[in-house]
């Protein structure tokens, strides 16, 4: 079958199911889709699949259009797609020399974050660009290291930007550790200290008590090792409060974003303390202790929220680790399961673990993808880890970017050095 003839299929059902994906975690900064209709017993339908180089991130998906950070060739790589046909639109590069840590090459862990027509992409070197949706033509960019002192990573950057009304908010990790900038020129509008440095994990906007608010989980490269909460007031520029949590391991960081339960926040480590619920005092802001989860250490994937449950992989290996459930309201674990699965692939029958795997909340159900790229739909039962449907979609391993679902096609990319590749697939409707 013909890619244009895959692309009118592909689009001849797509109206009235749409949505965007326009950032790591989604519209909504939650990992939620408002797309309903998937018919979860059946095997999705592979769109195309494109080359990519070395990365982490997932793609960001506004209309037609597809917009993927990797590394290739020496250069870290911003393409933008069609959606249709994985056809490269533009492409933006910026040469850079990655380095190495505990025998991990550095490569990009933060997507794109899309806002209208621009593009604002944190690279894993600092180079913070702003670009043209429509050409890929460059608004502003700056040299986070060079213009503010450099940060220390264990892996260089990899914490999403997060636009907020005018402002572009950026975890810094140096002076400043938290920085606003004019989304629209990258000018420097306000910047706050702190001690804490730059995490993996990219802030997210809240409302507490009714209050706007930003969280950002900070925490990295630190000796002695420190790090968590900053609760921030974007508009008054400072932060409001705090609230320590990161392992005292040298070699862990905080990755895995806030999670936002109501007027509560849900904050998970993996080589610690594990998770905790935090409240907020009304007038004051400050943070205190709801209950915590010594057992559910999220290593970077960023637990969802469905029907009153939280739901996450906790484990910092493939073999070991596991998918929990984590009542709200009481703070109880109501139960894990880190079994392998059965599935077929390619003719033949396999087990394969789910491991450090990714999770969207979709249509009232939860879609997982595996770090070995098995798709399960599960049901948000309260009484174990119920399969609605499963599929293998690819075989890879650090299949671990958390996918994008726009318009019903669901993006997954794979990490595999240079012969990494960026997969299209058509989830079928009832």
């Amino acid at each position: 079958m013909s890619r244009l003839l895959l692309g009118f299929l592909a689009l001849a059902v797509l109206p009235g199911w749409a949505d965007d994906w326009p950032r790591f975690l989604g519209p909504h900064h939650d990992a939620k889709s408002a797309e309903t209709g998937f018919a979860v017993d059946q095997a999705p339908r592979l769109l195309w699949s494109c080359p990519k180089g070395r990365s982490h991130t997932a793609p960001s998906v506004v209309g037609d259009r597809v917009v993927l950070a990797h590394l290739r060739e020496g250069e870290e790589t911003v393409d933008c797609l069609e959606a249709a046909t994985g056809k490269r639109l533009w492409r933006h590069t910026t040469p850079v020399t990655p380095g190495q840590s505990y025998g991990i090459d550095d490569a990009p862990r933060s997507g794109p974050v899309i806002d209208g027509d621009l593009v604002h992409v944190c690279g894993f070197t600092g180079e913070l660009v702003c670009l043209r949706l429509g050409d890929g033509s460059v608004v502003w960019k700056k040299n986070l290291d060079r213009e503010y002192g450099k940060a220390p990573f264990f892996f260089a950057r990899g914490s999403c930007p997060l636009v907020w009304k005018n402002q572009l908010i950026v975890n810094v990790g140096s002076k400043p550790c938290v920085a606003g900038f004019d989304k629209g020129t990258g000018e420097l509008l306000w910047g706050v200290d702190h001690p804490w440095n730059a995490s993996y994990a990219s802030p997210v906007p809240a409302i507490l008590h009714g209050r706007e608010r930003v969280l950002v989980f900070a925490g990295g490269m630190s000796d002695p090792p420190n790090g968590g909460l900053l609760v921030i007031d974007p508009e008054k520029r400072r932060i409001e409060s705090e609230f320590p949590w990161r392992a005292t391991n040298f070699a862990s960081v905080n990755a895995a974003s806030p999670v936002v339960v109501g007027d509560g926040v849900f904050l998970t480590e993996g080589y610690g303390p594990g998770g905790v619920l935090l409240q907020f005092a009304p007038a004051t802001m400050e943070p205190s202790v709801r209950w915590e989860a010594p057992g559910f250490s999220a290593q970077f994937s960023t637990p969802v929220l469905q029907d009153g449950l939280l739901f996450g992989f906790s484990g910092a290996s493939e073999s070991r680790a596991e998918l929990v459930c984590q009542e709200v309201a009481s703070g109880r674990e109501l139960w894990r399961d880190g079994n392998p699965l059965e599935v077929e692939f390619e003719g033949r029958r396999m087990r394969v673990f789910l491991g450090r795997g990714s999770l969207l909340a979709v249509d009232g159900k939860l879609l997982g993808i595996g770090e070995q790229g098995t798709l399960v739909w599960l049901a948000p039962d309260r009484t174990g880890m119920k399969v609605l449907g499963i599929s293998q979609l690819l075989h890879r391993p650090e299949t671990w970017g958390i996918p994008a679902l726009a318009g019903g096609r669901l993006y997954v990319g794979e990490n595999n050095g240079e012969d990494s590749r960026l997969h299209c697939f058509l989830l079928p409707k009832r």
